[in-house]
């Protein structure tokens, strides 16, 4: 009789939850995700319809956000604008110590994406030759943490140096112009300043680029993990296709960015798209950024940027993004 009672009872119990998972999957109507250029899977997901296709039958639609930024993304999940935003590893990690309360789910791509760049006719051909310039940049992104990074290994500080902070398409358009002496810089519109500008790229560090990664709010991973494995269905669907079309992916850039074919074949040339699954390359490499960051003292140095790493990368949908 007990063990009738008590099987009833976590059966009951059980159910009530299974309900409520389906009850609150079934209040989403609408998905909200960005887009963006930095980001060629996200192109390629919004213009073949696959997560509209995937969503379809629970009549979800899908509201698409323009990112500029990873600065962009992150302030548009932290004021709930969007579920889900696509920035760089460290600047994910920034946001996360600062407060942001997202996941990372999810690598889109494996960049070189930003270096240091500066025009032909200022005779910088090093970091050190910094101290004292114009320095465009866009606090928050990848771009701003490898400035920082790399003016920490030539003995330098932001401090060293006149930041002038812009959005990533005016900070190529004051370096072209002549209004600052250097640029932190990011693809595609890096690609084109070396393409159509004669810009140089006097400073590199592949290893110093963070990943590209898909960011979730934890509210909406917490109360819908089964929508947050269809997304990554998709953005699996759209990545294979990207690897197996790359002559569609090139145009796709082309259409959205409205650069000539030889610059995004440039952006290309520095962009992996064969890694999906978040995992421990992703720890290592933002938790190594995090700690020179803190060094730096961009980062509190009471700061656990290690808990802030485990904090903030979840592995738990993994199988959805293999």
């Amino acid at each position: 009789m007990r063990l009738t009672r008590r099987f009833l009872l976590t059966a009951s119990l059980a159910t009530g939850i299974a309900s409520f998972a389906t009850a609150a999957s079934a209040q989403v109507k609408e998905i909200r995700i960005d887009y963006a250029t930095y980001n060629p899977v996200s192109l390629v997901l919004k213009d073949k319809g696959f997560l509209e296709k995937e969503l379809a039958k629970d009549g979800i639609t899908v509201r698409w956000v323009q990112s500029l930024g990873s600065n962009k993304a992150l302030e548009f999940l932290n004021a709930g604008s969007i579920d889900f935003g696509s920035t760089a590893g460290a600047a994910a990690l920034i946001g996360k110590i600062n407060g942001n309360p997202i996941k990372s789910i999810y690598v889109y791509s494996r960049p070189e994406w930003t270096a240091l760049v500066t025009r032909k006719d200022t005779g910088i051909t090093k970091v050190e030759d910094l101290k004292g310039k114009r320095v465009a940049v866009t606090r928050g992104t990848d771009p701003h943490i490898f400035l920082v990074r790399s003016l920490q290994d030539a003995k330098l500080t932001e401090k060293d140096v006149k930041l002038v902070l812009l959005q990533h398409p005016d900070g190529r358009t004051a370096l072209e112009r002549g209004d600052v002496d250097a640029w932190a810089g990011l693809d595609p519109l890096m690609a084109a300043a070396e393409v159509e500008s004669g810009a140089t790229l006097f400073h590199r560090n592949a290893a110093a680029n963070t990943w590209g990664v898909l960011n979730v709010t934890e509210t909406f991973a917490k109360e819908n993990p089964a929508l947050v494995s269809r997304v990554l269905k998709a953005y699996e669907e759209a990545r294979a296709y990207s690897l197996a079309n790359r002559d569609e992916l090139k145009k796709t850039l082309v259409s959205y960015t409205k650069l000539p074919e030889t610059v995004i074949e440039r952006q290309l040339e520095r962009t992996e798209l064969t890694h999906s699954t978040i995992g421990q390359p992703q720890v290592d490499t933002v938790l190594a950024a995090g700690l020179a960051l803190q060094q730096a003292g961009v980062i509190n140095a009471g700061t656990d940027v290690k808990a802030a790493v485990d904090s903030l990368i979840d592995r738990s949908f993994a199988t959805a993004a293999r």
